[in-house]
């Protein structure tokens, strides 16, 4: 396996900063992904999501097998060519929607079976299968194993099962994988909240090799502060040299702290969901446009930011937007919080090459308001 070109540039206690380039470009990280679920990072043009400094998106693989199906997308250029995206794509294997979304699923050895949340419609997915999708029909650039994932809390025995499948998987995604230059593929760690689960997770990806090593398993609803206890040790149970994902994480807090651990990559749907619901992301946390005290409110979100979102409208016009339930309200919050998020992982890469990461790791809680 020809393993991607990461390069780590400066590192600042245990958190790092650098490049990952891929054949459609550089990825700059720490990174965050907006998540592009149907083809799509919702409300958003592409053009929008570039002009925030995003690198790269994630799509998803369960959506798109469903609707409007992986084999036409192939017929039709390819994922990037499919959503005028030319830059990398990180798809998800399909798993954890398999699991949180569809009507019946059944997990065995061979894979997933299960039903469309969409119309009931039979389905199966196995390692081979997801490895299919993601690298041959959609062409992705960072294509993830099939893993299974448990919510939280989590029995150690049932923790166990779905840590010692998903190695199992790991390897089938792997030699169906086989040798992709131009494309990489990462492994998944799992093991919930239990170290020991964790340590024998990458003990076992490792063995088996892969171009980048995932954190799965988080953000299932163990909350802020236990997720940062799996951090502390869970991060460095994975190769320096690769790139560290967390999958699913998170609010900025959770971004700062994961990275203050050694992560490098993040997505999540948080930015766009609660830009949708009148939620904006800013230095001083989360504020919600619905509320009556912006009503005659003529401030920007971010007078300093370079997003039109952020620095053009006041505050009482989204306000009003959002109240009179139209759509630019939707679309101008989401592409603030996308803006306002890669603003975030910009600055986190500016401190630790400066070496002034934990300053900044405090200013940021300092800011934050009650």
């Amino acid at each position: 396996m020809t393993a991607p070109a990461f390069q780590i540039s400066a590192t600042d206690g245990a958190a790092r900063t650098g490049v990952l380039k891929t054949a459609r470009g550089d990825i700059r990280t720490p990174a965050f992904m907006p998540v592009g679920t149907a083809a799509t990072v919702k409300a958003l043009t592409v053009d929008q999501v570039r002009s925030t400094g995003a690198d790269i998106i994630l799509g998803n693989t369960y959506h798109l097998m469903l609707r409007p199906g992986a084999e036409r997308v192939a017929r039709l250029g390819g994922l990037h060519e499919f959503m005028r995206w030319p830059h990398p794509i990180l798809t998800d294997s399909g798993g954890f929607q398999v699991m949180s979304l569809s009507k019946i699923a059944k997990v065995t050895e061979q894979g997933v079976t299960f039903q469309s949340h969409i119309d009931g419609s039979k389905h199966s997915l196995t390692p081979e299968r997801s490895i299919e999708i993601q690298a041959d029909l959609l062409g992705s650039d960072i294509v993830m194993q099939l893993d299974e994932c448990v919510s939280w809390p989590a029995e150690e025995s049932r923790a166990r099962a779905a840590m010692e499948l998903s190695a199992r998987w790991g390897e089938r995604s792997k030699a169906a994988f086989g040798e992709r230059p131009a494309q990489a593929l990462f492994g998944i760690q799992q093991g919930s909240t239990f170290r020991a689960l964790r340590k024998e997770s990458a003990e076992r990806l490792i063995e088996t090799g892969y171009d980048g090593y995932a954190i799965g398993g988080l953000a299932v609803g163990e909350g802020h502060e236990a997720m940062c206890e799996v951090l502390d040790y869970a991060t460095g149970m994975l190769p320096a040299d690769r790139p560290r994902y967390l999958m699913g994480v998170g609010k900025p807090v959770d971004l700062v702290e994961a990275v203050a651990r050694g992560v490098d990559m993040f997505d999540c749907v948080l930015p766009t969901r609660s830009g949708r619901h009148g939620q904006a992301w800013t230095w001083g946390g989360s504020i919600n446009l619905k509320n009556a005290r912006f009503a005659e409110d003529k401030t920007p979100l971010d007078a300093l930011s370079e997003c039109p979102a952020s620095r053009d409208y006041s505050k009482a016009y989204l306000h009003h937007l959002i109240k009179a339930e139209e759509i630019l309200g939707q679309v101008l919050l989401s592409w603030h919080n996308i803006a306002f998020y890669q603003q975030l992982t910009a600055a986190m890469r500016a401190a630790i090459s400066e070496g002034r990461f934990e300053a900044f790791r405090r200013d940021f809680h300092a800011g934050l308001e009650d």
